[in-house]
C-alpha cells in the first residue's frame, strides 16, 4: 500500500524559465525608463512654474521698490 500522504499529482514547477526571466527583465527595463521619462517630463514642468514663480515675484518687487 502507498502512504496516506502520496498523493498522484505531478510537481508543479514553479521556477521561472529562461525565456520568462528574460521577459520580466525587459518589462522591468521598459518600466523603468518610462518613469524616468516621466520624472523628466515633471522636472521640466516644475522648473517652468518655478521660473514663472520668480519672474512673478521679481516684478513685485521691482513695482514696490518705484
Amino acid at each position: 500500500m502507498e502512504p496516506a500522504c502520496r498523493k498522484d499529482r505531478p510537481k508543479l514547477n514553479s521556477t521561472p524559465t529562461r525565456g520568462d526571466r528574460a521577459k520580466q527583465k525587459s518589462a522591468q527595463q521598459e518600466a523603468k525608463q518610462r518613469q524616468r521619462a516621466e520624472i523628466y517630463a515633471l522636472n521640466k514642468v516644475m522648473t517652468e512654474l518655478e521660473q514663472q514663480q520668480f519672474e512673478t515675484f521679481c516684478k513685485q518687487m521691482q513695482s514696490q521698490g518705484e
